[in-house]
């Protein structure tokens, strides 16, 4: 479970947020949307116990998978070495890693579809392909809870689709809590149960998907006009995608 109760952040005389309140209970997903500076990685980083709250509590396991919105390195690890790193919290200060730790990491591997990036050095991959490798890591955790910063922030439109049905299958096994952040809500959309809109002037909502994700609560989140559309998906099936009014081009008279 990850839980913020009555939690405040502030810096100096600036207070980020004040008094969120919400659970993430193991099995559903929630995603965070709000505007830019309005403390989305913040809340995030509090909640890990990075930051320090000024009031309030946070409840999440002592160790969870998290993957931070950079995921740039320039040491020479290779792929697996990096997913074996999650398994640092169950080895202690001066351990090393045992043949369960591999195993664990292999298998998270598998799970994402990251096997052939094992031996390929990470400070060498593409965008997308750390990503996978940092879900990874985060998976090999075994922690019921998953953190993720704007998972899709810097990739193209394939690896933002990978990344995406990635988070989804992780809901639909229904065995974490998962919590992530996104300035896109048809990410939302795509793989989450439940949003928290961190709204303009210091007011938060949240509750599921379909009252949360919805034209005139996102027109006043960002302050632009929204508007449903349409779209052909993968095998033809017609879904809804929410998108800015400024987006498209007029019909020809």
């Amino acid at each position: 479970m990850i839980r913020l109760e009555n939690a405040s952040v502030s810096f100096g005389s600036r207070t980020l947020f004040s008094g969120i309140s919400f659970t993430v209970p193991v099995g559903r997903s929630m995603a965070i949307l709000g505007p830019n500076g309005r403390g989305k990685t913040t809340l995030l980083r509090a909640l890990l116990g990075f930051q320090r709250l000024a009031n309030g509590t946070r409840s999440v396991p002592n160790v969870a998978g998290y993957v931070p919105q950079h995921g740039a390195s320039q040491a020479k690890f290779t792929g697996l070495d990096v997913v074996i790193m999650g398994r640092a919290a169950k080895l202690g200060l001066f351990g090393q890693p045992r043949p369960e730790d591999r195993a664990a990491a292999e298998q998270a591997m598998m799970e994402v579809g990251a096997c052939h990036l094992a031996d390929l050095r990470y400070d060498r991959m593409s965008g997308g392909q750390r990503q996978m490798i940092l879900i990874a890591r985060a998976l090999a955790t075994e922690s019921p809870a998953l953190v993720f910063d704007e998972p899709t922030s810097a990739l193209d439109l394939g690896n933002q689709a990978r990344t995406l049905e990635l988070l989804n299958m992780l809901r639909l096994r229904r065995d974490k809590a998962i919590l992530f952040t996104t300035h896109d809500p048809n990410h939302a959309l795509a793989a989450a149960d439940d949003v928290l809109l961190m709204m303009p002037g210091g007011r938060e909502i949240h509750g599921p998907v379909a009252e949360m994700i919805e034209p005139d609560r996102l027109s006043e989140l960002y302050g632009v006009a929204m508007r449903w559309v349409e779209v052909s998906g993968p095998t033809g099936e017609m879904r809804r995608a929410i998108v800015p009014a400024f987006s498209g081009m007029e019909a020809a008279a």
